[in-house]
């Protein structure tokens, strides 16, 4: 069976099961590119993977087949009883919103390296990337497919336009690479957004932040009004604080897009020091 046959016969076994727009579902149809996510994880057998919406089960397959220690969680109770019946007692299928997800209970006792792994939401993309930044020390790696443009801000540097509140954090956090690109034929149905692939690596140092809630306090207060000077943006802030401009050696005449997650974990650290 050439490509495009294939792509049919498996767009055809997902009319089957209308997706949910309000889940965000957008099945990935091609087996090609689902083999090459799951590679993209590089699998041992010591690793807890975690998929995040397995759906209609097009990356499952092939995790199944290399892992042992394999849990699905899935939302969609209709997706979730089709896999159980699909899978039984070789994956660990858990019904729940991956948001709600607790990774001390519900992976009970499971050791090893955390991998995480799935073709989210793309509508929850930031709350997604937020609950793994909280599980930092826990999750090895993770690969997931989102928006491209997503994606680009994700691995954006200092100084452009792209760089924001979710490269800082991010990069703080992680070390994230885009992999390769996925394009709308390899879904059904077709989103109206390009998708990619990034791999995040959970082994950067964090720069020793000493209040990590002032942090992102300032980052988002920074970036919440990023075409004016960080002065400006902050004052406010540093007012219901008592801190001082004055007695911290930071240029404040700066945008955000312009100052480095060091300069920020630094600037947190004065302002945390004069609380």
């Amino acid at each position: 069976m050439n490509k495009a046959n294939h792509l049919t016969s498996n767009k055809e076994k997902y009319d089957l099961y209308r997706p949910k727009k309000f889940l965000g579902q957008n099945f990935l149809v091609d087996e090609n590119i689902a083999r090459k996510i799951v590679a993209s994880l590089d699998i041992t057998e010591e690793d807890t993977i975690i998929e995040i919406g397995p759906g209609q089960g097009a990356l499952t397959k092939f995790i199944s087949q290399v892992s042992d220690k394999f849990f699905a969680v899935e939302l969609d109770k209709h997706i979730y009883e089709k896999l159980l019946i699909q899978y039984g007692n070789k994956i660990n299928l858990i019904h729940k919103d991956f948001l709600q997800f607790d990774f001390e209970k519900d992976l009970s006792s499971n050791g090893g390296k955390v991998k995480v792994i799935g073709n989210i939401p793309y509508n929850i993309t930031t709350e997604i990337l937020f609950k793994l930044f909280e599980q930092k020390d826990r999750v090895f790696s993770a690969v997931l497919m989102m928006q491209k443009e997503v994606a680009q801000r994700l691995v954006s540097k200092q100084d452009t336009k792209d760089y924001g509140i979710l490269a800082v954090f991010t990069q703080l956090y992680t070390s994230p690479k885009i992999l390769f690109n996925v394009p709308p034929t390899a879904f059904f149905p077709k989103p109206k957004v390009n998708s990619a692939i990034v791999k995040f690596e959970f082994n950067k140092e964090n720069f020793n932040i000493a209040d990590k809630e002032l942090f992102k306090t300032i980052v988002k207060d920074s970036f919440g009004q990023r075409r004016k000077t960080m002065r400006n943006s902050l004052k406010r802030n540093f007012e219901r604080n008592n801190v001082s401009f004055e007695n911290i050696d930071f240029d404040f005449s700066r945008r955000p897009e312009n100052v480095s997650i060091e300069e920020f974990a630094n600037l947190a650290n004065e302002v945390s020091s004069m609380m």
